[in-house]
């Protein structure tokens, strides 16, 4: 789950992030663009999951239900963000590529190539290895966003139902990738894993500003915002860079044992493989 948008800051206030997230939900355009870029990377992480799972190599059987069960909750949250739209009688609009978390993820070279995923050639251990420590990234984001989202839709009662849902399988994903990741570690991967870990946190976090500039500026032209508070709300955004850049991407690459093991819970059937994107 990928939403872009500033999360930082205190509750009060026009430039806060409940004031923007209320804009954006009583706003039926704005609110459109928010539900289709959030259904749009649901969708295709959906698609890659279940391109992953028919495609993991024998020495990698055991994860290929839980890759599966990865991509059918994505696919569930994209059909909740659009079941939202059309509650609204609203139609979902084109994503921006600028706008594009997931693609222009694997434009930087960051998780596994598409060509890669359409063949049907078996991955390696070595893919499987990059795709968890990708999603270890990426759900981090994803689960610290919608607990934010949880907090700044109080009182949207649809949108608050919704993400409070989605919300606790984010972190079941990430709960997911660091046991796995854990496991892999201990069975001689661990210096591939912190490399590949920290290379990725550092390119997403990059990938995570532009798309949140494109997002924003996409939004003020939508609400009209005044140039005034869409240059403070740029500003923020880079606040959080540089923070990140700095410091808070470790918190993407620490590995724990979660509390709740096998957090995708039992086995469930490998899906087919799915249709190219």
């Amino acid at each position: 789950m990928r939403l872009h948008l500033v999360s930082k800051g205190n509750n009060e206030g026009v430039l806060s992030a409940r004031a923007i997230y209320g804009e954006i939900f009583r706003d039926d355009e704005a609110f459109r663009l928010f539900c289709s870029i959030a259904a749009r990377g649901e969708a295709q992480g959906g698609w890659e999951n279940g391109r992953i799972a028919a495609l993991v190599p024998q020495s990698c059987r055991d994860l290929a239900p839980k890759i599966a069960r990865h991509g059918a909750d994505e696919d569930k949250h994209g059909r909740i963000f659009n079941a939202l739209l059309r509650k609204r009688n609203l139609a979902p609009v084109p994503v921006p590529a600028e706008a594009d978390y997931t693609m222009r993820l694997e434009k930087t070279g960051i998780g596994l190539a598409h060509s890669k995923l359409r063949a049907d050639r078996p991955l390696t251990e070595a893919d499987i290895i990059a795709y968890l420590a990708h999603s270890r990234v990426t759900e981090q984001r994803a689960s610290e966003q919608m607990r934010a989202l949880r907090r700044y839709s109080a009182g949207y009662r649809d949108v608050s139902r919704a993400v409070t849902m989605i919300s606790a399988d984010e972190d079941n994903h990430l709960a997911y990738c660091q046991e796995e990741l854990l496991r892999l570690a201990a069975s001689g991967h661990r210096r591939a894993i912190e490399s590949l870990l920290r290379a990725t946190a550092r390119a997403e976090i990059a990938v995570y500003r532009d798309v949140s500039r494109a997002v924003m500026a996409h939004l003020a032209a939508t609400l009209h915002w005044p140039s005034g508070k869409s240059a403070l709300i740029a500003r923020g955004i880079d606040a959080v860079y540089l923070y990140e850049r700095l410091v808070g991407w470790r918190r993407m690459t620490t590995l724990r044992m979660p509390a709740r093991r096998d957090p995708l819970g039992p086995p469930v059937p490998a899906r087919a493989a799915r249709p190219v994107a």
